[in-house]
């Protein structure tokens, strides 16, 4: 058999349609369009991209956008005023922290700085410990994105064996917390986890995120399995490929996100969505 593939790009078109025409509606709310800041420190080229990546995505739904751009040199005293200033900036929606920050700069102390509720990339221990309480919350954008595949695709959860390979905070540990709450029975796999390939082939459902790429075979996915890849990984080649070997698992599994082209273009719109939310609560509260 031959995998139907879950189209990334297809997906992340149709939801930047949706927040366009959301954003529009929010806007006649607010009197103003919601707005979204980026704080970067340096110019690291990948975080660079990434940036222009976000504003020119802003900017194309009428959002709008705001680039914080200071000195790689800067202190965590200034990276923590600017921060505190944005979250008592009544016009400002969301708050996100380009990381990597330089090594001398504490990542978890800006992260905590966040109001969480601008929280947009849903990292602040706030919205990490509503979700784990399945309780309303912020969620990562790369496990949001999965799951709206998943549920845009007609993948039922309910009642089915799902894996998580990968338990980092931003992605498998968050993707397994709403997989659960989809009424999935969830595993989490790991780098100490015995026997993988005999755990996986007992499920429906397997999400990949570890950064190893080839990891999960053909051998390994039970027939008929739903595999989403979050694995983004660059070869000698420049060629991007995921965790799982697409090549041999798409002739085993029913369904599977591509690399590139599956999960990576619907996290990007899922922060649009992170957005929107955040500016609703907002002017609700």
């Amino acid at each position: 058999m031959t995998a139907t593939i879950l189209d990334g790009r297809a997906l992340a078109h149709e939801l930047k349609a949706e927040a366009q025409t959301e954003i529009a509606a929010l806007a006649k709310v607010l009197g103003r369009a919601p707005s979204l800041v980026v704080v970067q420190v340096g110019n690291d080229p990948a975080s660079s991209r990434y940036v222009r990546t976000i504003g020119k995505l802003c900017n194309s739904v009428g959002a709008t956008f705001h680039h914080e751009l200071l000195p790689t040199d800067a202190p965590q005293e200034e990276l923590r005023a600017i921060i505190h200033t944005l979250n008592g900036e009544q016009a400002v929606d969301g708050i996100l922290v380009q990381l990597p920050l330089p090594a001398h700069l504490d990542a978890t102390g800006a992260i905590l700085a966040i109001d969480y509720q601008k929280d947009v990339d849903g990292v602040h221990p706030i919205n990490a410990g509503l979700l784990a309480q399945g309780r309303p919350s912020i969620v990562p954008n790369t496990p949001a994105g999965g799951m709206e595949l998943l549920r845009r695709n007609g993948v039922a959860l309910r009642g089915r064996r799902a894996a998580v390979v990968g338990r980092s905070a931003i992605v498998g540990r968050p993707m397994a917390q709403l997989l659960l709450q989809a009424d999935a029975t969830v595993t989490i796999c790991h780098s100490r986890t015995a026997e993988l390939a005999a755990v996986l082939r007992e499920c429906e459902i397997v999400c990949v995120a570890v950064g190893r790429p080839g990891l999960v075979t053909a051998e390994m996915i039970r027939p008929g399995a739903v595999v989403v890849d979050f694995g983004t990984n660059v070869c000698a080649d420049g060629n991007l490929v995921g965790d799982v070997d697409f090549a041999s698992v798409v002739e085993v599994a029913g369904a599977i996100t591509p690399v590139p082209g599956g999960t990576g273009p619907v996290t990007n719109a899922m922060l649009l969505r992170n957005l929107i939310d955040s500016a609703r609560s907002r002017s609700a509260s």
